[in-house]
């Protein structure tokens, strides 16, 4: 039986099994609005680099990041219709990787100078990419966050963590207690000790954590790198929430994230008038230092988690999250962690991972995930 290890969980470049497996499913790439129409931009998957663009149908395109020319960067050209013109000297390619114009070539000449082209749609406000071989698979759609009614919004951050760190830390429920303390999570009754609970599902895997004042929460891991949880119904009414966690390279990663609010008429009003106070809030904050930028001080000793103005923060809970993974071992240390009882969700995890890694090595059937039909009880961190 070929061995898997939890170190092939980490890296996920061109041809490792984890990229491999990664590819097969469709993944977030960017967040609509990031792309404007007839507009390029550069993107990095999995240790890969790629051209986005939308054309002037407002169609976007994933392409290779050079021109097959000279190499040049194909983002710093221009778009022309639906295709891409490289600035060096005027190669133009289609959405679909082809070469359409060669202004100092021969006609013929073009058919040999294709780039890789990728599939793409838009869901959620988010563009997607298959980044496989051969057709994509069915898109999957998630029905309850297709309603018409409510707030839905679309969010994406940058964590210089390594993927799998932050799906772990989604399947560990002990670590709300410590890394979350002075947070709304203590004050909503989650300061004690949990026992955990998992069990794999049609989709991946369901966490359960019963602390023993009673409370009882349930975290959602969709396979491969996906989580969904509700949020606790309050003043602003209850949430879904769906996120992806998309590598970057071996050592950072971008998370997706959608969330649909289920409130509307003066409720969604006053909401959307609170999320904006929260996110001017959160650009003063930023202007100072982003989450990683205060991780990154914290972890060298120059700043605290108890400092006032940090708990002061309304990014605290990303900050605490980004010291406990920025702290982690780089996936080329390699790994240092004796697992515990309390890590029965991260050991379950990392078995569903590792034997779908280890029938992809084998060439045997892997298990078709299925997108489940409702979320139970609310989830956390």
């Amino acid at each position: 039986m070929t061995k898997v290890s939890y170190v092939d969980l980490l890296r996920t470049g061109p041809g490792t099994l984890a990229g491999r497996y990664l590819r097969r499913f469709w993944q977030p790439v960017a967040l609509s609005d990031d792309i404007a129409k007839s507009k390029a931009k550069p993107i990095q998957v999995m240790n890969e680099r790629f051209t986005l663009y939308r054309g002037e149908s407002g169609k976007a395109y994933l392409i290779g990041p050079r021109c097959s020319h000279r190499g040049a960067q194909l983002s710093a050209g221009w778009v022309e219709g639906e295709a891409i013109r490289c600035m060096y000297h005027g190669w133009k390619f289609g959405g679909d990787g082809r070469c359409v114009d060669q202004p100092a070539e021969n006609e013929n000449f073009k058919e040999k100078a294709g780039l890789p082209a990728y599939p793409t749609t838009e869901y959620l406000g988010l563009v997607f990419a298959y980044l496989g071989d051969g057709e994509p698979p069915a898109f999957p759609r998630y029905p309850w966050m297709e309603a018409t009614q409510g707030v839905r919004e679309c969010d994406a951050y940058t964590r210089y963590s390594n993927y799998f760190y932050t799906l772990d830390n989604h399947s560990d429920e002990v670590h709300v207690v410590f890394a979350h303390r002075n947070t709304a999570f203590t004050r909503a009754g989650l300061a004690e000790v949990p026992e955990v609970d998992g069990e794999e599902t049609d989709y991946g895997l369901r966490i359960t954590a019963r602390a023993p004042n009673g409370n009882v929460r349930a975290n959602q891991l969709l396979m491969p790198n996906a989580i969904m949880f509700k949020s606790t119904p309050g003043e602003g009414g209850f949430s879904d929430r769906l996120a992806w966690r998309v590598p970057l390279d071996d050592n950072s990663h971008l998370s997706f994230g959608v969330e649909m609010r289920h409130i509307t008429g003066a409720a969604a009003d006053r909401y959307r008038e609170a999320r904006a106070e929260e996110r001017e809030r959160a650009k003063l904050s930023a202007g100072l230092h982003g989450s990683n930028e205060v991780a990154r001080q914290i972890l060298a000793g120059h700043r605290s988690l108890e400092d006032p103005d940090v708990l002061a923060r309304p990014d605290l809970v990303n900050i605490q999250d980004c010291v406990a993974q920025m702290g982690q071992p780089r996936v080329e240390e390699g790994p240092f962690e004796y697992l515990g009882q309390s890590d029965r969700g991260v050991i379950l995890f990392r078995r569903l991972w590792i034997r779908e890694l280890t029938a992809l090595a084998e060439g045997r059937p892997l298990k078709h995930w299925q997108v489940p039909s409702e979320l139970a009880t609310q989830s956390g961190a």
